[in-house]
């Protein structure tokens, strides 16, 4: 329960750090990638209902916790800082199935699953955006 709390904080803290980069990231050759992290955001929202149903369904209480941001006022630094979440956060649900599938929580497999193929996508995003 206490790491699928974690998980809603940085859930959190990727909303904010998604939305804060959003507006302030400039020039006309971050157009695409900008529209992108404000679809990004809402799907990290998403992700953030999903966890907090899953917690209070397993008896826990939701978390209100949010980490700090990171940001910058160089916007390659601000994907490459959500590439870092992202990457994150890849690492920490694919440990999460792993645990879940042990005890049988095959229904909250399956949720992280569906979370896990996002934060890829998202990945996959910045690394274009970036050039890599």
């Amino acid at each position: 329960m206490k790491k699928l709390n974690g998980d809603l904080a940085r859930e959190y803290t990727a909303i904010v750090q998604y939305t804060q980069h959003s507006g302030v990231i400039t020039g006309a050759e971050y157009g695409d990638i900008k529209k992108e992290i404000i679809v990004h955001a809402g799907e990290e929202l998403q992700h953030a209902l999903t966890l907090t149903d899953q917690i209070e369904y397993l008896g826990g209480e939701p978390t209100v916790e949010v980490l700090p941001a990171n940001t910058s006022a160089d916007n390659r630094e601000m994907l490459q800082q959500d590439l870092d979440g992202e990457n994150d956060a890849i690492e920490r649900y694919i440990e999460r199935i792993e645990v879940v599938e042990e005890l049988k929580l095959l229904h909250l497999a399956q949720r992280l699953r569906e979370i896990l193929a996002m934060e890829q996508e998202h990945a996959m995003d910045l690394e274009q955006a970036l050039g890599k």
